[in-house]
Protein backbone atom coordinates (compact mmCIF):
# COMPACT_ATOMS: atom_id res chain seq x y z
CA UNK A 1 0.00 0.00 0.00
CA UNK A 2 1.56 3.44 -0.92
CA UNK A 3 1.58 6.36 1.53
CA UNK A 4 0.11 9.54 0.90
CA UNK A 5 2.24 12.08 -0.37
CA UNK A 6 3.78 14.60 2.00
CA UNK A 7 4.94 17.78 1.80
CA UNK A 8 8.17 18.79 1.01
CA UNK A 9 11.30 20.11 2.65
CA UNK A 10 12.73 22.08 0.02
CA UNK A 11 12.89 25.69 0.21
CA UNK A 12 10.70 28.72 -1.49
CA UNK A 13 13.52 28.28 -4.06
CA UNK A 14 14.09 24.69 -4.02
CA UNK A 15 10.78 24.13 -6.15
CA UNK A 16 7.54 22.93 -6.66
CA UNK A 17 7.05 22.14 -3.69
CA UNK A 18 7.14 24.91 -1.57
CA UNK A 19 3.90 26.92 -1.82
CA UNK A 20 1.33 28.19 0.40
CA UNK A 21 -0.92 25.49 1.04
CA UNK A 22 2.54 23.78 2.46
CA UNK A 23 3.12 26.72 4.32
CA UNK A 24 -0.79 27.27 5.44
CA UNK A 25 -0.48 23.40 6.54
CA UNK A 26 2.49 24.02 8.64
CA UNK A 27 0.88 26.62 10.08
CA UNK A 28 -2.51 24.80 10.88
CA UNK A 29 -0.49 21.67 12.17
CA UNK A 30 -1.16 19.40 9.47
CA UNK A 31 1.31 17.43 8.23
CA UNK A 32 0.64 17.34 4.59
CA UNK A 33 -1.11 20.07 2.11
CA UNK A 34 -3.58 17.09 0.91
CA UNK A 35 -5.79 18.05 3.74
CA UNK A 36 -6.92 20.69 1.72
CA UNK A 37 -8.04 18.76 -1.11
CA UNK A 38 -10.57 16.58 0.99
CA UNK A 39 -11.57 19.45 2.73
CA UNK A 40 -12.74 20.85 -0.61
CA UNK A 41 -14.64 17.66 -1.45
CA UNK A 42 -16.38 17.39 1.90
CA UNK A 43 -17.62 21.31 1.63
CA UNK A 44 -18.84 20.16 -2.20
CA UNK A 45 -20.33 16.91 -1.81
CA UNK A 46 -20.48 16.20 1.90
CA UNK A 47 -19.60 12.87 2.03
CA UNK A 48 -18.54 12.42 6.10
CA UNK A 49 -21.32 13.39 8.78
CA UNK A 50 -21.12 14.03 12.58
CA UNK A 51 -21.07 10.38 14.40
CA UNK A 52 -20.30 8.63 11.14
CA UNK A 53 -17.60 5.98 10.81
CA UNK A 54 -14.61 6.35 8.63
CA UNK A 55 -11.78 4.24 6.87
CA UNK A 56 -8.89 6.32 5.73
CA UNK A 57 -6.73 3.63 3.14
CA UNK A 58 -3.13 4.97 2.86
CA UNK A 59 -3.58 7.33 5.80
CA UNK A 60 0.41 8.47 6.29
CA UNK A 61 1.68 11.08 7.26
CA UNK A 62 -2.43 11.66 8.93
CA UNK A 63 -3.81 14.76 7.99
CA UNK A 64 -6.87 13.19 6.62
CA UNK A 65 -6.89 11.49 9.73
CA UNK A 66 -6.68 14.48 11.33
CA UNK A 67 -9.42 16.62 9.32
CA UNK A 68 -11.95 13.65 9.35
CA UNK A 69 -11.79 13.53 13.13
CA UNK A 70 -13.44 16.98 13.30
CA UNK A 71 -15.79 16.25 10.90
CA UNK A 72 -17.22 13.40 12.61
CA UNK A 73 -16.88 14.88 16.03
CA UNK A 74 -16.59 13.29 19.09
CA UNK A 75 -19.59 10.44 18.73
CA UNK A 76 -17.99 9.37 15.36
CA UNK A 77 -14.57 6.91 14.79
CA UNK A 78 -12.06 7.18 12.14
CA UNK A 79 -10.04 4.71 11.36
CA UNK A 80 -6.67 4.46 9.02
CA UNK A 81 -4.21 1.87 7.90
CA UNK A 82 -1.10 2.27 5.74
CA UNK A 83 2.24 0.66 5.52
CA UNK A 84 3.97 3.21 7.30
CA UNK A 85 3.54 4.30 10.68
CA UNK A 86 1.58 7.55 11.94
CA UNK A 87 4.18 9.66 13.64
CA UNK A 88 1.96 12.34 15.05
CA UNK A 89 -0.32 12.37 18.32
CA UNK A 90 -3.88 11.49 16.85
CA UNK A 91 -7.37 12.87 18.08
CA UNK A 92 -9.11 10.75 20.52
CA UNK A 93 -11.51 9.71 18.07
CA UNK A 94 -9.37 8.23 15.99
CA UNK A 95 -7.06 5.03 15.33
CA UNK A 96 -4.38 3.92 13.16
CA UNK A 97 -2.56 0.49 12.23
CA UNK A 98 0.36 -0.03 10.43
CA UNK A 99 -0.75 -3.02 8.06
CA UNK A 100 -1.28 -3.84 4.73
CA UNK A 101 -4.99 -4.03 4.31
CA UNK A 102 -4.78 -6.93 2.07
CA UNK A 103 -3.38 -8.67 4.65
CA UNK A 104 -4.90 -7.53 7.36
CA UNK A 105 -5.51 -10.30 10.28
CA UNK A 106 -6.11 -8.50 13.42
CA UNK A 107 -9.88 -9.49 13.85
CA UNK A 108 -10.83 -6.48 16.20
CA UNK A 109 -10.07 -4.22 13.78
CA UNK A 110 -11.74 -5.73 10.75
CA UNK A 111 -14.84 -5.79 13.39
CA UNK A 112 -14.67 -2.43 14.17
CA UNK A 113 -14.16 -0.89 10.82
CA UNK A 114 -17.22 -3.24 9.60
CA UNK A 115 -20.06 -1.53 8.36
CA UNK A 116 -18.45 1.68 7.79
CA UNK A 117 -20.37 5.04 6.44
CA UNK A 118 -17.36 6.55 4.35
CA UNK A 119 -13.96 4.95 2.99
CA UNK A 120 -11.42 7.46 1.89
CA UNK A 121 -8.39 6.85 -0.02
CA UNK A 122 -5.33 9.16 -1.49
CA UNK A 123 -3.15 6.26 -2.08
CA UNK A 124 -0.74 6.69 -4.70
CA UNK A 125 1.67 4.76 -6.27
CA UNK A 126 5.87 4.99 -6.07
CA UNK A 127 5.92 7.36 -9.42
CA UNK A 128 7.98 6.41 -12.49
CA UNK A 129 8.22 9.52 -14.57
CA UNK A 130 5.76 7.59 -17.10
CA UNK A 131 2.59 8.18 -17.49
CA UNK A 132 1.32 5.04 -18.60
CA UNK A 133 3.15 3.20 -15.79
CA UNK A 134 2.26 5.24 -13.16
CA UNK A 135 -1.80 5.57 -14.20
CA UNK A 136 -1.74 2.03 -14.25
CA UNK A 137 -0.56 1.16 -10.84
CA UNK A 138 -2.77 3.70 -9.29
CA UNK A 139 -5.68 1.79 -10.67
CA UNK A 140 -4.66 -0.94 -9.37
CA UNK A 141 -4.58 0.64 -5.71
CA UNK A 142 -8.06 2.17 -7.15
CA UNK A 143 -9.29 -1.06 -7.49
CA UNK A 144 -8.22 -2.78 -4.03
CA UNK A 145 -9.57 0.08 -1.95
CA UNK A 146 -12.63 -0.10 -4.18
CA UNK A 147 -12.91 -3.84 -3.23
CA UNK A 148 -11.99 -2.93 0.26
CA UNK A 149 -14.88 -0.28 0.23
CA UNK A 150 -17.36 -3.18 -1.10
CA UNK A 151 -17.19 -5.38 1.35
CA UNK A 152 -17.19 -2.89 4.74
CA UNK A 153 -19.25 -0.11 3.93
CA UNK A 154 -22.38 -0.15 5.06
CA UNK A 155 -26.04 0.25 3.32
CA UNK A 156 -25.56 4.10 1.13
CA UNK A 157 -21.78 4.27 2.36
CA UNK A 158 -19.61 6.92 0.53
CA UNK A 159 -16.18 6.47 -1.64
CA UNK A 160 -14.14 8.96 -2.18
CA UNK A 161 -10.76 7.79 -3.96
CA UNK A 162 -7.93 9.20 -6.08
CA UNK A 163 -6.83 7.86 -9.29
CA UNK A 164 -4.26 9.05 -12.33
CA UNK A 165 -5.92 9.99 -15.20
CA UNK A 166 -4.62 7.41 -17.86
CA UNK A 167 -6.23 4.09 -20.30
CA UNK A 168 -7.53 2.48 -16.70
CA UNK A 169 -10.02 5.51 -15.95
CA UNK A 170 -13.06 5.41 -17.48
CA UNK A 171 -13.13 0.98 -16.58
CA UNK A 172 -12.64 1.70 -13.16
CA UNK A 173 -15.24 5.03 -13.48
CA UNK A 174 -17.79 2.21 -14.60
CA UNK A 175 -16.68 -0.41 -11.86
CA UNK A 176 -17.63 2.30 -9.34
CA UNK A 177 -21.25 3.02 -11.09
CA UNK A 178 -22.14 -0.50 -10.99
CA UNK A 179 -21.57 -0.53 -6.58
CA UNK A 180 -22.63 3.27 -6.15
CA UNK A 181 -25.93 5.47 -6.36
CA UNK A 182 -24.26 8.79 -7.50
CA UNK A 183 -20.83 8.74 -9.44
CA UNK A 184 -18.90 12.13 -9.72
CA UNK A 185 -15.44 13.13 -10.78
CA UNK A 186 -13.88 15.98 -9.28
CA UNK A 187 -10.53 17.99 -9.27
CA UNK A 188 -9.76 20.13 -6.39
CA UNK A 189 -8.09 23.35 -6.82
CA UNK A 190 -4.98 22.37 -4.35
CA UNK A 191 -4.24 19.61 -6.66
CA UNK A 192 -0.90 20.26 -8.30
CA UNK A 193 -1.58 22.12 -11.49
CA UNK A 194 0.48 19.47 -13.41
CA UNK A 195 -0.99 16.60 -11.60
CA UNK A 196 -2.55 13.81 -12.95
CA UNK A 197 -4.56 12.78 -10.44
CA UNK A 198 -8.67 13.17 -10.08
CA UNK A 199 -11.07 12.17 -7.61
CA UNK A 200 -13.94 9.96 -7.92
CA UNK A 201 -16.44 10.22 -5.62
CA UNK A 202 -19.36 7.67 -5.21
CA UNK A 203 -22.33 8.07 -2.96
CA UNK A 204 -25.18 5.76 -1.67
CA UNK A 205 -23.96 1.98 -2.05
CA UNK A 206 -25.98 -0.35 -3.51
Amino acid sequence: MAKKRQGSSKGAKGGQWADHLTQRAKAENYPARSVYKLEEIQKKFKVMGAGDKVLDLGCAPGSWLIYASRQVGKQGRVFGIDLKEIQIPLPENVTAVQDNILSLEDPGFLEEISGCRVVLSDMAPATTGRKDVDALRSSELCRMALETAQKILGPKGNFVCKIFQGNEFKAFEKEVKKSFRECRIFKPESCRKQSKEIYIIAKGKK
